[in-house]
């Protein structure tokens, strides 16, 4: 089955609801999950990418977390509890979805900080998650950019 992008969209907002309750009151990831499953609005979502970004993410989290770590100004556990599950979110795309373009992860970041996050959060996020695309996803940047010079 395929989902549209705003579904996607979706999934990631619920998968960062999600994450954020994970990480504040360490709740059970199943009874987290059960939760959103019944909210009216969740119809309208990707379910099994929300269920891969709730299952995966936290599985990967010390990978996630040191992939993410060299490009923050403060250790992780000092963000903004909003802006890090963000991070965390995208970090996992950058690392694990490579059928996910990179500036569809940071533009998709950058959304969900501008609605959620801190006034200025969002530059914050597009900053650190560019620095990382340019690590975790080298070759892609290199194409995109070499793209972009010959236009």
């Amino acid at each position: 089955m395929n989902f549209s992008a705003h579904e996607r969209a979706r999934a990631r907002r619920f998968a960062l609801q999600a994450l954020y309750q994970w990480d504040l009151s360490g709740t059970d990831l199943r009874d987290i999950r059960s939760q959103f499953l019944v909210e009216e609005d969740f119809s309208k979502a990707d379910k099994p990418y929300f269920m891969e970004l709730l299952s995966e993410a936290p599985k990967n989290i010390d990978i996630i977390d040191k992939n993410i770590s060299d490009y923050l100004d403060r250790p992780i556990e000092q963000l903004d509890p909003v802006e890090r599950a963000i991070l965390r979110i995208a970090t996992y795309e950058l690392l694990y979805r490579p059928d996910i373009p990179y500036r569809v992860t940071i533009n998709e970041a950058v959304q969900l900080t501008k609605k959620f996050g801190a006034e200025q959060g969002h530059a914050y996020v597009n900053g650190v998650l560019d620095k990382a695309a340019h690590t975790l996803r080298a070759a892609e940047c290199s194409k995109v950019g070499k793209q972009s010079a010959g236009r």
